[in-house]
């Protein structure tokens, strides 16, 4: 048969059976967390307003682990090139799975989270007998000393993990990112012949789209993929970009080929997370904190300042790392040089992340008329209001709702006697007046026809309470509208 033909089933293989195989272990994953209280809890720097469960990880390396027993069954590449050249990126997952997985059930320190990192990377280095020792030519430096490499390459690979986790901020966000740059690392392991990276990162991309999708579209259904998932897929953004830039990479092909460098490549892949990261790191540092430290100032913070919702704040960034692609793409047909190849990815990824987010911000800050109709435009943003949305969830959470029936029958609890207490008018207005202003918090400013229509209070209740709210300072009126009725508000921090 065919050797294309072989290796071209190889990776359908792995990626259909890791598709199937999320599918079917999600569910279970999933009513085992919510049993024994696996969640993510909201507080001040989170977006979610209830505990969603946080072991998405574990659904997704099952399915990833699936697809590559698949895959190099279908393709008999079990043996000495499996062992030698994907044994090392193996262990090194599974060890930043457990890690993530302590860190989302227990936490972990940030000190011992790097160190574990460090020690990772530098146990897939020496394991693997490979590196970033090479620069393609570019400056016209090729080959590097293993004590300039190692170095190099641990600090690489840790910001790279630390960037593809930090990036997990709204829902959709990190999996479709992930899906993309490992369709990208896929598609140039696939040209250039390494077929077992092939392997991994299209059984990685397939993996990984089941749960994007409860992600997205499922209410009940939803997980987060957690530290687990991401601190993995950052591990396996480092193995692909090492792969790539080693002495010894299958990419010789490209180097002999075509003038390409795929130092820019790795870099444009990356751009969104890894820029976005190094921005706020920096503005972290400059204010006296520790470059770990949670707070809200990532790209997709900004977006959700203004109103935008997480679907098309996904779509979004998605489209950033998309255009510096293309850039970059564009320089390599036109023959730029390497050097300018990788000038042209950091300007457009500075432009396109770090431009976005200062753009973004100011006219937050300074509620220009600009703002006031991307607030007005983005209330039609949040799809997950309208009625084919909502079918659509229900649709996704149905599995879970079978489970929880059967495990209810299992359990057969006690009808519970619920005893009902008088209402209150008042008490009634201030629970219509904390979701008025849970409606607000972080955002820089809100129609208030979005607070009437989406905060879940009386409509009634809605203007007297933000008069009220606004007398005593702690909501101002950005806009009115006729006989002075705000149109736009904002909460006064």
């Amino acid at each position: 048969m065919n050797a294309n033909l072989i290796n071209i089933l190889t990776v359908a293989a792995a990626a259909l059976t890791a598709v199937v195989a999320v599918r079917w272990a999600y569910f279970k994953i999933l009513c085992i967390a919510k049993n024994k209280g696996l969640v993510d809890n909201p507080d001040a720097r989170k977006l979610q307003k209830e505990p969603v469960p946080v072991m998405g990880g574990i659904a997704v390396f099952f399915g990833m682990a699936m697809g590559l027993l698949a895959g190099y069954t279908v393709g008999g590449y079990i043996g000495a090139d499996f062992q030698i050249q994907l044994m090392p990126v193996l262990a090194a997952m599974v060890v930043m799975l457990y890690i993530g997985a302590m860190d989302d059930i227990i936490g972990l320190s940030p000190k011992s989270r790097f160190v574990i990192e460090v020690l990772t990377v530098l146990g897939l280095i020496f394991a693997s007998d490979g590196c970033i020792d090479t620069f393609h030519g570019m400056w016209g430096i090729g080959n590097l000393s293993w004590w300039i490499a190692v170095p190099l390459t641990v600090f690489a690979g840790v910001g790279i993990i630390n960037a593809v986790n930090m990036i997990d901020g709204v829902n959709g966000l990190s999996s479709s990112l992930c899906i993309l740059c490992n369709l990208l690392y896929g598609f140039v392991f696939m040209r250039a012949g390494d077929v077992s990276n092939a392997v991994l990162a299209f059984a990685t991309a397939a993996a990984l789209v089941p749960f994007m999708v409860h992600n997205v579209f499922g209410q009940r259904s939803r997980m987060f993929i957690g530290d687990a998932g991401t601190m993995v897929m950052g591990l396996l953004m480092t193995w692909f970009t090492m792969t790539l830039l080693r002495s010894d990479s299958p990419i010789a092909y490209y180097d002999s080929a075509v003038n390409i460098n795929m130092i820019a490549f790795s870099l444009a892949v990356l751009c969104v997370p890894v820029f976005d990261t190094i921005r706020v790191m920096f503005m972290r540092i400059a204010k006296g904190k520790s470059p770990f430290h949670p707070d809200k100032t990532h790209l997709h913070h900004v977006f959700v300042r203004i109103g935008v919702s997480h679907f098309v704040i996904t779509l979004i960034e998605i489209f950033i790392l998309i255009a510096v692609i293309l850039i970059w793409w564009v320089s390599m047909r036109f023959h730029v040089s390497k050097d300018w190849q990788l000038y042209i990815v950091i300007m457009a990824s500075v432009v396109g992340v770090w431009g976005t987010y200062v753009f973004i911000n100011y006219h937050a800050d300074h509620h220009t008329e600009l703002l006031h109709r991307l607030v007005s435009f983005n209330i039609f943003t949040h799809f997950g209001r309208k009625e084919w949305w909502q079918r659509l969830a229900n649709s996704l959470d149905r599995p879970e709702d079978k489970l929880l029936k059967k495990l209810a029958k299992k359990t057969e609890p006690e009808p519970v006697v619920v005893k009902e207490e008088p209402i209150d008018p008042d008490n009634m207005k201030e629970q219509d007046r904390k979701k008025i202003l849970d409606f607000m918090k972080g955002r820089a400013e809100v129609m208030v026809y979005d607070i009437t229509e989406n905060s879940g209070a009386n409509r009634l209740r809605v203007y007297p309470i933000l008069y009220e709210e606004a007398m005593r300072g702690r909501v101002r009126i950005i806009k009115t509208q006729g006989l002075g009725a705000p149109e736009i508000v904002a909460l006064n921090y």
